[in-house]
């Protein structure tokens, strides 16, 4: 496999976009993060998103099979919900036997970094990000595990931080609104900062990663002898961030915020904000869930005084 570095995990999927080409649209899960189908926007390369399975929280991969058996693809992208690692290796071996040309990127973003590739996964490319609000948060880089018989070529872009910030400011407000996202090329992507060496940017992961594992593992230790087990989701989701549902996720968000904590709300249904679909799963998802921070920003006594917000406002 090469071993593949660049300033964000979104280079390389532009990269890797730009050198195959539009072999046509891309399957996307409909709670993927939204840089992921910008990054496609930028790319001109369509995709078709698909909603999760309510009992997996991953891409439904009955849905997709169906798709993949009807149509050709160019391309499908795997994500692993809140970085819930199992790989559905018999899923990306059946979708290669239907259709061979298919391109199949395992996102695994959100999961704990590895520092080999995965020889079970039947994947062509395994992805990982240290970026901001990652498992090892450096906030820099992406790097990928790629076939050897796949040209990877780095595109070379124009960068400004300026438009980094107006595109994030863009999606946040037409999700928050639950309204049309209208892309608007600009130099947002970065794909020229220099990223070290792998033998030094591997060592600085495996260090962190350590550190990040013990500290999440101590929050949510607190979280989950605290709250109760029926709100909880299953362990192998919490450790990116702790996850529960709720009944009601914006009262209980408010109180969180107005008594000066923090917390999360990811991943939007984007289905309907940046195609004309609609991804119920993933929106019934959306509506339940909080991302509760077991990160180096949280420390146990912040945990405690949120699970108590949360004790006190659950209906």
């Amino acid at each position: 496999m090469q071993i593949i570095r660049a300033p964000r995990a979104s280079t390389i999927i532009y990269s890797l976009l730009i050198d195959l080409g539009n072999r046509g649209p891309w399957l996307l899960p409909a709670n993927i993060c939204p840089i992921v189908p910008i990054t496609f926007l930028k790319a001109r390369v369509p995709f078709h998103f698909v909603d999760i399975s309510a009992k997996t929280l991953h891409m439904d991969l009955e849905q997709a099979g169906a798709l993949i058996k009807k149509r050709k693809f160019g391309g499908l992208l795997y994500a692993h919900t809140y970085g819930e690692a199992s790989t559905p290796n018999d899923f990306f071996a059946l979708s290669k036997r239907f259709s061979p040309d298919l391109m199949l990127l395992d996102d695994r973003c959100l999961c704990a970094p590895d520092l080999e590739a995965d020889p079970a996964n039947k994947a062509d490319v395994q992805l990982y990000s240290t970026g901001y609000a990652k498992i090892v948060e450096l906030n820099f880089g992406g790097y990928a595990f790629i076939r050897d018989d796949i040209h990877y070529q780095a595109a070379h872009l124009s960068f400004n931080p300026h438009h980094h910030e107006e595109i994030e400011k863009s999606y946040k407000h037409a999700i928050s609104q639950r309204g049309k996202f209208v892309y608007q090329d600009s130099d947002w992507l970065d794909t020229d900062t220099p990223v070290p060496f792998w033998n030094e940017y591997r060592e600085q992961i495996e260090k962190d990663l350590k550190k990040s594992l013990e500290q999440r593992k101590r929050l949510n230790q607190v979280y989950a002898s605290i709250l109760p087990a029926e709100i909880q989701l299953p362990d192998g989701f919490q450790t990116w961030r702790f996850n529960i549902r709720v009944k009601n996720k914006q009262h209980i968000l408010e109180k969180i915020f107005s008594s000066g904590f923090f917390a999360s709300s990811h991943y939007a249904s984007l289905a309907d904000i940046m195609d004309d679909d609609r991804a119920p799963h993933a929106e019934t998802l959306a509506e339940t869930v909080i991302n509760l921070f077991n990160d180096h920003h949280f420390t146990s006594d912040q945990a405690e005084q949120v699970c108590k917000i949360i004790l006190e406002n659950l209906v």
